[in-house]
């Protein structure tokens, strides 16, 4: 789905992404590489495939939208070093051209030196580009005159079906103050969301975004 904001032309991605054509950026936030590793470490059994298929989903978006830049709005990896991290060190090796950015969340606190073996560029706590700044937890921005693009609370919406069940999807939400994109790892929680007056919610189905 494509929606204009703040005068630019945005991308809703099914896959929880958002490109700006205008930048040739993809931005997703909360991508909490190392979370099913760091759980099967502590004795939970979780599937060792999740990394690798969020890390095919990431894949298919840079061959879809061909960006110059990948950013990552916190929380890129969840814990310490681990298998699913290596997978990833060994995955980022694909893409040498590609720029990577890191917006710093409060999940990730890896050694800088750890950050650039990987070839990931930090910013903290935002990066400004446009009319936009991107900070992992809103509404604060360097820029205050810049409008905020978050993450961290995997934002979701309710939607009632005409047989009055209940369905949960991951949302973008743009609000009047700041907006929040979903949790692009499928390892994630969802927060209900509820817009105010003349604020938007985009609804993350399997097959399409559609605002509700």
């Amino acid at each position: 789905m494509t929606i204009t904001s703040h005068g630019e032309e945005l991308i809703l991605d099914k896959e929880r992404a958002l490109y700006l054509p205008q930048h040739k950026l993809l931005a997703i936030s909360d991508l909490h590489l190392g979370k099913s590793a760091h759980f099967r470490q502590a004795g939970v059994q979780v599937p060792s495939t999740i990394a690798q298929s969020d890390l095919q989903r990431l894949t298919l978006l840079i061959e879809k939208h061909n960006p110059s830049t990948l950013l990552i709005n916190g929380d890129m990896f969840h814990h310490g070093l681990n298998t699913d991290i290596d997978e990833f060190a060994s995955w980022r090796k694909n893409y040498k051209e590609l720029n990577f950015l890191l917006v710093k969340g409060n999940h990730d606190k890896l050694a800088h030196a750890d950050y650039n073996s990987m070839n990931i560029e930090i910013y903290e706590p935002s990066f400004c580009l446009g009319p936009f700044c991107f900070i992992h937890d809103a509404p604060q921005c360097t820029e205050e005159e810049l409008y905020p693009i978050s993450g961290h609370i995997h934002p979701g919406v309710s939607i009632v079906g005409k047989a009055k069940q209940r369905l949960k999807f991951p949302c973008f939400y743009f609000g009047n103050a700041y907006a929040v994109l979903p949790a692009f790892s499928l390892f994630t929680g969802l927060y209900n969301i509820y817009p105010k007056n003349n604020e938007r919610i985009f609804a993350v189905t399997p097959k399409n975004v559609v605002e509700v």
